[in-house]
């Protein structure tokens, strides 16, 4: 719900800040005071058209800002869609500006967005009714979800039909349909699996470790005579292991010396050992040229199956089982593909049989949410209006409402043969029979034409609303801003020089003073017990709900 709105600069608005709480608030003012800026202000939160001609005379530009808390229900919609990233603990924060010469500008928590995003985030936090081009209602996918929604029908069936369908038809492309192209793909997987087949891979750490043994064999003569050259110095006769025997007997006896004695001793122990391991390990170096060339040649090998099919030589084996997989396949196709074939057959008869059931479903439930809406339609001015629900497809997916206002009349879809009034009023009578809907309702010119006990139903039908969702109604009848939790009064003033509007949000004692004027236009002691009255009985009306 919309709890902060923040406009400057916007149409005859100065400058303005509202809270706006739960329940229904009712927007009233006189003719031409800038009721409706309210509603443009949250028509451009929620990605409607910016237009130059909305900035107030004299400034540079408008702008709008609105801080909406977001329902759970809300959340889960948004988490789906590519607007969900911008919701942050619980609410989210848009603006909107539009200069008197360029594009707007939209910001979402402070981050520049476009108009498209601002229009995914509305269609969850806000719904317009009226004439607004931000109308869910009229959009055929969310009647048909409305339809489904009244009608507690069960899509699962066809959402596992079409999705074994896709499934299916996904495994056939990805078969291969052209025996050409089957046939190239054949030979060139037949190809690389031979290759890899011949390689012998013997694992990812195979190069990695015929490298030492490469520097090995292309040096071995210099190896061998490094290993006797140390050798000669550490164990042949007068080499270091003389010298130590020396230096031992020449300390034996001599208490002073005897622990570095000890340690001589340790010294040329290990040295006699480091000396027959180093003559050991120098008698097994070979010069092996052809060793030598085996190891370069298996190194090239490995190197060019790098090249070809991957980074490492991890990813050379995953590509080998990978295009073993994709070859089986391919000589399987015939086999596979008639099963495939029988798999997608069985899947539109499936579909098929689901979408009559779906079809007869939507079918039966649309004359019944018809007449549904009707019932509303005549405590809201339009008795003899007519409701109907298209239906249309092969699962009855093409769901339209149409709308007969006046006697005569063939009903049309919605929006194209109804005015501002009688559409807001057949959207509130729709909202009235389904109650899934973004959490802010808001209702523009829904009183237009209608008075007396119709303008008592009418506000009693905008309360019931108000108490499931935050609903905003633009209104110049008494009869219906009697029922607000809130109202909100636009006022105008003129200095002679420049007209400026503010909205004050009403106590009681205000409330009854505007309800006189919008009753009388000017307030008498008549007025003013009409209202009290009217307050009373609509408290009434809310409390025996």
């Amino acid at each position: 719900m919309i709890e902060e709105l923040h406009i400057a600069d916007l149409g005859v608005i100065e400058r303005v800040n509202l809270l706006i709480g739960p329940g229904l608030t009712a927007v009233t003012g006189e003719t031409g005071a800038g009721k409706t800026m309210i509603v443009t202000a949250i028509d451009l939160l929620v990605g409607g058209r910016a237009d130059s001609a909305m900035v107030r005379p004299g400034a540079e530009q408008a702008s709008v800002e609105g801080r909406f808390v977001v329902s759970e229900a809300a959340k889960a919609g948004l988490e789906a869609s590519d607007a969900g990233s911008y919701v942050v603990d619980d609410e989210v924060i848009i603006r909107r500006v539009v200069p008197r010469s360029g594009r707007s500008r939209a910001y979402v928590n402070g981050q520049l967005a476009t108009a498209g995003v601002l229009a995914d985030l509305g269609s969850f936090l806000v719904d317009l009714h009226g004439q607004h081009s931000h109308q869910s209602l009229l959009d055929m996918a969310v009647q048909r979800h409305l339809l489904d929604v009244y009608g507690k029908i069960n899509l699962g069936p066809i959402v596992a039909a079409r999705a074994e369908l896709a499934a299916v038809e996904s495994a056939l492309v990805d078969l291969g349909g052209d025996a050409r192209e089957r046939a190239r793909e054949i030979d060139l997987y037949r190809f690389q699996v031979r290759e890899l087949d011949d390689a012998s891979i013997e694992g990812p750490d195979e190069l990695a470790l015929l490298g030492p043994k490469e520097d090995l064999l292309a040096d071995a003569n210099a190896h061998r005579e490094a290993g006797y050259s140390a050798y000669e110095s550490i164990g042949s006769d007068g080499s270091m292991q003389d010298l130590l025997g020396k230096a031992i007997e020449e300390l034996d006896g001599r208490s002073p010396f005897s622990e570095i004695q000890t340690r001589l001793r340790s010294m040329q122990s290990e040295l006699t050992d480091v000396a027959s391991e180093l003559r050991s390990v120098t008698e097994t170096i070979d010069d092996d040229p052809e060793q030598l060339a085996v190891v370069r040649a298996r190194r090239q090998m490995l190197l060019e199956t790098i090249r070809k099919y991957g980074e490492t030589l991890d990813e050379v084996i995953s590509y080998h089982a990978d295009a073993r997989e994709r070859l089986d396949q391919l000589e399987s196709h015939d086999a596979r593909a008639g099963e495939l074939d029988g798999r997608r057959a069985g899947a539109l008869s499936a579909l098929a049989e689901v979408s009559d059931a779906l079809l007869a479903s939507r079918k039966k439930v649309a004359p019944k949410l018809g007449k549904a809406v009707e019932e509303h339609l005549k405590n809201l001015a339009m008795r003899n209006a007519r409701f109907e629900v298209a239906i249309d497809g092969p699962a009855g997916d093409e769901v339209e409402f149409r709308l007969a206002a006046n006697p005569g009349s063939e009903p049309h879809r919605l929006g194209r043969v109804a005015s501002g009034g009688e559409l807001a009023r057949t959207m509130l009578a729709l909202r009235l029979v389904i109650t899934s809907a973004p959490p802010t309702l808001v209702f523009d010119e829904v009183d237009a034409g209608i008075g007396g006990e119709t303008a008592h139903s009418l506000g009693r039908s905008l309360a019931q609303l108000g108490s499931d969702h935050q609903v905003l109604v633009v209104t110049h009848l008494a009869q219906v801003a009697a029922y607000a939790d809130q109202q909100l009064a636009v006022v105008k003033s003129d200095d002679g020089a420049s007209t400026t509007t503010d909205v004050v949000e009403l106590g009681d004692e205000q409330r009854l003073v505007e309800l006189s004027r919008m009753l009388s236009g000017t307030g008498s002691e008549i007025a003013h017990d009409h209202a009290a009255e009217l307050l009373a009985t609509a408290s009434g009306a809310k409390a025996s709900r």
